[in-house]
């Protein structure tokens, strides 16, 4: 299976690689080495002895704000990180804010054996750890080949992977034949991995690293300010994170619903992709709504709509809202965003039915009643022109979100035992 792999993968690169040139055009950032790619990472200098060295991939922002704690760590046990992303605004973020815990920075190399194979002579680590969905076939083997383990943190398997690989059991044996060890970050990806015939030996159920991460926050002045900036002079503020095509009409048509009724309020929209402003700045004037974009600097004067167009600034913007909804879960949409940021910062949260890679979390939220589902555009605007007119309902939201948050804490202190385990189990070293 694993050469079927090897063969089908470069007919199939070149199959979509021209949608795959666009996206990164569109997106923007990606001429910046872009051979390593190929594998074309600068050669690290040889491990020293007694010294370990991580291979740590972390596919974009999200997974990149989570592994800090754990790069810290490392970092203090005297362990060498080489830290790859797979998305430009991920390796802008690895560069401003982890240049000082790691050996160096890079690009993820595509999976294919020639490109694999030099990122791996290059880089030389003696333990590889994935963060999350990544679970590449031709890194792993790699790996194996080496005689160096596999650890998957924070692991998950979304809805779509889960049905295929279940219905394609040759995939899944690919796919995680050579990880050495899972740590999935909820019980429902633990039962999937073993219903897919991952050992329940090799697994240990740590939990959403992502709840332990401490979000710095903005004090009075510094909340001002950022209000100020953004253009935002409303008594309360609606926010709109992380949101995909689609949601931001509705989330416009929620605002004018609200202004309707006579409440005193602005709306943030902070899309997934920062690269959509081109399409935003074309859809949202014609609402006729003062608008103003982050990216291009201090806003004139007062606006109706916000747009956070940049990179890392999620977790301040959402510190201005008075209610969030959750993006890519209104329909079409069925993966929905993560809600934890939202429940750590304790806002009352509003999302759509479809949160399928994060259903148990929003299930808990639910039944807390830390959140509120809303089935369609209409629903939302009802639901936000209640929440808004109403400071008791959302400060319980709130305050059932943060206890929820406060009680399922503890997966970063259980994944980090789990990383140090495996690098004690290495020859040399004494983390």
């Amino acid at each position: 299976m694993f050469w079927l792999y090897r063969i089908c993968f470069l007919p199939a690169l070149l199959v979509i690689l021209p949608a795959y040139v666009r996206r990164m055009r569109r997106r923007g950032g990606y001429g910046e080495k872009f051979g390593q790619r190929f594998g074309g990472h600068e050669a690290l200098p040889l491990r020293r002895q007694g010294v370990h060295r991580v291979w740590l991939q972390a596919v974009s922002v999200g997974e990149m704000l989570a592994v800090a704690p754990i790069l810290e760590s490392l970092h203090r046990s005297g362990v060498e990180v080489y830290l790859t992303t797979t998305t430009s605004t991920g390796y802008r973020l690895a560069r401003e804010r982890y240049r000082a815990l790691t050996v160096g920075l890079g690009y993820f190399p595509i999976d294919w054996w020639l490109f694999s194979t030099r990122a791996w002579r290059r880089i030389d680590p003696d333990l590889v750890i994935l963060t999350e969905g990544e679970r590449w076939p031709e890194h792993v083997h790699q790996a194996r080949r080496r005689g160096v383990p596999v650890l998957g943190i924070n692991a998950r398997l979304s809805d779509r992977s889960f049905r295929r690989l279940r219905l394609f059991p040759p995939a899944a044996r690919l796919v995680f034949a050579d990880i050495a060890r899972l740590l999935p970050a909820t019980a429902q990806d633990e039962a999937r991995f073993r219903e897919l015939g991952f050992p329940a030996h090799r697994m240990t159920m740590t939990g959403n690293i992502k709840l332990d991460v401490a979000i710095p926050r903005l004090g009075p002045a510094a909340l001002a300010a950022l209000r100020a900036e953004m253009g935002l002079r409303a008594a309360a503020i609606l926010v709109g994170a992380s949101t995909w095509p689609g949601e931001e009409q509705a989330l416009v048509a929620a605002l004018a619903q609200a202004r309707r009724s006579g409440l005193d309020c602005d709306l943030l929209i902070v899309p997934r992709h920062a690269e959509r402003r081109g399409e935003l700045a074309s859809q949202l004037p014609a609402s006729g709504w003062r608008i103003h974009f982050r990216s291009q600097g201090k806003a004139p004067g007062p606006v109706d709509i916000a747009v956070g167009d940049t990179t890392g600034e999620l977790r301040n913007f959402l510190q201005l809202a008075d209610l969030v909804f959750v993006g890519k879960s209104l329909p079409p949409h069925t993966e929905g965003q993560t809600p934890l940021e939202a429940a750590a910062l304790e806002k009352p949260i509003l999302f759509g039915p479809g949160m399928g890679n994060f259903r148990l979390i929003a299930r808990d939220l639910l039944q807390r009643g830390a959140a509120l589902e809303v089935a369609d555009p209409a629903a939302l605007a009802a639901a936000v022109v209640d929440l808004l007119g109403s400071p008791p309902r959302r400060a319980g939201l709130a305050a059932a979100a943060a206890a929820w948050h406060g009680e399922n804490g503890g997966a970063l202190g259980r994944t980090l035992a789990a990383i140090h385990e495996e690098l004690a189990r290495r020859p040399g070293g004494s983390a």
